[in-house]
């Protein structure tokens, strides 16, 4: 190894993506605090045996502290829902998942050519929600028709999907713009009808406050609302609406959007079909019956169908999870934690020698959404 291409932010990114202060770190590498921060900083150079300790320390190869360094998204830059009660261990712990699905993203895009941004003409500023929602589904041809899978449609129209394998609450999912690219994580552990509900709602973060606008709370309401109208159009709802909703009707009624018993009732009551007592009274029973934590009859998760096709590929070539993460300087976990869920079968097979020049210059991946 040459110390003198040593990335410190690496270090940082690293030690960030495992949630580890700098004394915890110094503590398990046998070094002292300040030597941590020297580190970082790039005042200091460590050793090779410090760089050797460190990264077993941390679980990354040692390779990944001599690779480029990788850009992190500013927490300005990011939808973060409650970020009042997130601690910062965990908000820099996903920030820096946000950099590994990034640097995999590109990696991937030198190798295949994704659909792009299909909204590129298009400027959102001022735009209430559901006018925005509706605007977003002429675009993409959707009609008035629901939505059978949102991953698909948002690999389709340019967004790249990823997972957020954090084992944190607090972040439920995330989204933000790397240059012209969006980027969203979902946390691929929660129920199928709030994944895709987080799904949409991230897109309208992506689309309404791209340029600014309403911070906290307001802001989480106009992508709530944005969700709603994306999953369940105005006209859709009105053509489908029951004379009497009670919580068996909505039960079944729920699986022509695929959305949750609670998402409905709140955009029943949204959209003037029910009254405010109406309302609160199918609140009370969903609650009483434990539905907004355990769904009933749920939906199939989602899976990423551009993932599947890459890998997929990458497979036909003798290309490994092993392989790709070998590429990235990663270990094969921190790749299988940006797509778990999303892609269900692994990468069989594999090179030895690493990835084999056959592999680039691919043909445009084509993500059907069932919506066309």
């Amino acid at each position: 190894m040459n110390t003198k291409l040593f990335c410190p932010q690496r270090l940082t990114l690293a030690r960030q993506k495992r949630k580890l202060t700098k004394t915890v770190l110094a503590n398990s590498a046998g070094v002292v605090s300040r030597s941590i921060s020297a580190y970082e900083s790039g005042d200091t150079i460590p050793t090779s045996e410090t760089i050797m300790a460190l990264a077993s320390a941390l679980r990354f190869p040692a390779e990944f502290f001599f690779a480029p360094p990788i850009s992190r998204p500013e927490v300005e830059a990011v939808s973060f829902r409650a970020l009042s009660s997130m601690t910062a261990a965990k908000r820099d712990s996903a920030l820096a998942a946000g950099a590994l699905a990034v640097e995999l993203a590109s990696w991937i895009e030198h190798r295949f050519v994704l659909p792009g941004w299909k909204l590129t003409d298009v400027d959102f500023r001022g735009y209430q929600p559901e006018a925005a929602a509706a605007s977003v589904r002429s675009h993409w041809g959707l009609g008035e028709r629901p939505i059978k899978n949102t991953v698909h449609l948002l690999e389709a129209n340019g967004v790249r999907v990823f997972s957020l394998a954090e084992d944190c609450k607090e972040v439920d999912a995330f989204s933000y713009w790397q240059e012209a690219t969006p980027f969203i994580f979902l946390n691929t552990m929660k129920s199928g009808e709030r994944s895709r509900f987080d799904a949409m709602h991230e897109l309208g973060h992506l689309i309404l406050h791209r340029h600014g606008g309403p911070d906290g709370r307001e802001a989480e309401h106009e992508a709530d609302t944005f969700a709603s109208a994306m999953l369940m159009p105005r006209s859709d709802v009105f053509a489908h609406a029951p004379k009497l909703a009670t919580l068996p009707v909505i039960i079944q009624m729920k699986k022509r959007w695929a959305v949750s018993v609670a998402a409905l009732n709140y955009r029943l009551h949204a959209l003037d079909l029910i009254t405010d007592w109406h309302y609160r009274t199918l609140c009370i029973q969903i609650s009483e019956n434990n539905f907004r934590s355990k769904e009933p009859d749920p939906c199939p998760r989602e899976t990423s169908q551009l993932l599947q096709k890459v890998f997929a590929a990458l497979k036909n070539d003798g290309v490994s999870r092993s392989d790709v993460a070998t590429s990235l300087c990663m270990w094969t976990e921190d790749l299988d934690a940006l797509i778990f869920g999303l892609v269900l079968t692994g990468i069989g097979g594999g090179k030895k020698d690493g990835v084999p020049p056959g592999v680039t210059n691919r043909q445009h991946l084509r993500i059907v959404t069932n919506n066309e």
